[in-house]
């Protein structure tokens, strides 16, 4: 499966979808193209899939990828330009920055101000999961919500574990500059879960088994404080 960010050449030319043509594609897709498939960005374009050469590019680790060579064998320069391009350019709302790992920070002493960030993490925290996946998918495409979490993801979640997956996904939001978030009231411009962030942030992840919040720290994610709910 093709994954942000997915592009073509042929020659010196790139082919792939950029943000106006995601945009649009938001609003109307008949052919229902996916903007990093390669298979879609040929079709869109015109160009002969066995005519060009792909190769997909995750901005967040840096990872360049070699789908398939079909003519001259260009990744060098491939690689090059992708890491020098403006992902602005590409998804306007996505924000490129390190992924932090939380366990391999040495955690603060818990004070107030991390038992406040947690509470307001409890209060948002139910209605969090469908307003994350519906915001990202309405604003910016599932192929790019869906890679990004995999990236971040696939970072951490050694370590994380299933039982703060939930704190993994709110972290995730803190890639993407969303104005409005759907179903959660928030001011705008303000990200809604960012109490979460601030915590994982500081080497702090919040995790809920149905009666006690708990937050982890340190290389063996041990816990540092309890909260009955």
């Amino acid at each position: 499966m093709c994954k942000f960010f997915s592009f073509v050449t042929k020659g010196s030319q790139k082919y792939y979808f950029d943000w106006p043509t995601r945009v649009e594609l938001l609003k109307s897709n008949p052919d229902d193209y996916n903007p990093d498939s390669h298979s879609s960005i040929c079709h869109f374009f015109r160009v002969a899939e066995e005519k060009v050469n792909k190769f997909e590019y995750d901005p967040l680790t840096g990872l360049f990828q070699v789908d398939q060579i079909n003519i001259k064998d260009n990744r060098a320069l491939a690689k090059k330009w992708v890491e020098k391009l403006d992902f602005k350019t590409i998804v306007k709302p996505l924000i490129i920055k390190p992924i932090i790992h939380p366990f391999k920070i040495t955690p603060p002493e818990i004070t107030d101000k991390h038992i406040e960030l947690l509470k307001q993490w409890t209060s948002v925290w139910a209605s969090f999961g469908d307003s994350v996946r519906a915001s990202i998918r309405d604003s910016i495409g599932d192929s790019v919500g869906a890679s990004i979490g995999d990236s971040v993801g696939a970072s951490v979640w050694d370590s994380v574990g299933d039982s703060v997956r939930a704190s993994v996904r709110a972290y995730t939001s803190s890639f993407f500059d969303i104005k409005k978030w759907v179903y959660i009231d928030h001011k705008e411009g303000e990200n809604p879960f960012q109490s979460c962030i601030d915590l994982w942030e500081q080497g702090l992840v919040p995790s809920f088994n149905g009666k006690i919040w708990r937050l982890h720290g340190g290389e063996k994610s041990e816990v540092l404080y309890e909260l009955k709910q």
